[in-house]
């Protein structure tokens, strides 16, 4: 799939919004992606997750992770694509770890996926505990890079669907606030 394909997909099932939005970091946006927009279309997801694999059908990886939420219905998609297992991270008390029996050998190859990465903070998390468990991270996919391309994991690669620069605003510095559009705030917690 191509850049304008994945946008436009994201755009037809109402994953990219427009308005006044409160991030979880606090910042506000005028624009938003709700991934579960696309998501809850398994056709769609499908297709993304072969996109992501097919970037990484050479790269000899024996196990896809992801993080929870989004995280774990990339990995399977995109584990399937690519005819390996899929598990996925979770935090327990504030730490990103695997649970549920979860293991990785000794030099695993992990390619680490991901739905939107601003900041990278989780992914880095994620990293870190496959190399706890002795896996070798490959690659990091991720469905929508919103980091204008800012984002790096050191020295394990990374490869997005889509590139966005989203501008963000401190909320004493945003001009939406100023103009008295009304805000939402998006994800678990729904309506501000």
């Amino acid at each position: 799939m191509t850049e304008k394909e994945v946008y436009d997909l994201l755009v037809e099932t109402g994953a990219i919004l427009d308005g006044h939005f409160k991030l979880t970091s606090g910042k506000h946006s005028p624009h938003y992606v709700e991934k579960f927009n696309v998501l809850q279309q398994p056709k769609y997801t499908e297709k993304l997750c072969q996109a992501m694999a097919e970037h990484f059908k050479d790269a000899n990886i024996e196990t896809v992770v992801g993080p929870v939420t989004g995280g774990i219905i990339l990995a399977h998609e995109t584990g399937k694509a690519l005819g390996t297992r899929a598990i996925f991270t979770e935090r327990v008390e504030g730490k990103m770890t695997f649970r549920r029996g979860f293991t990785l050998h000794e030099g695993e190859r992990v390619l680490i996926v991901e739905d939107i990465v601003t900041t990278g903070g989780s992914v880095r998390e994620v990293i870190d505990v496959v190399k706890e468990f002795g896996g070798e991270p490959v690659a990091v996919s991720m469905l929508v890079d919103r980091s204008g391309g800012k984002v790096n994991f050191g020295d394990v690669p990374s490869f997005a669907l889509l590139h966005m620069n989203v501008e963000t605003y401190e909320p004493e510095d945003c001009p939406l606030c100023k103009k008295n559009i009304p805000l939402t705030k998006r994800g678990s917690t729904g309506k501000k």
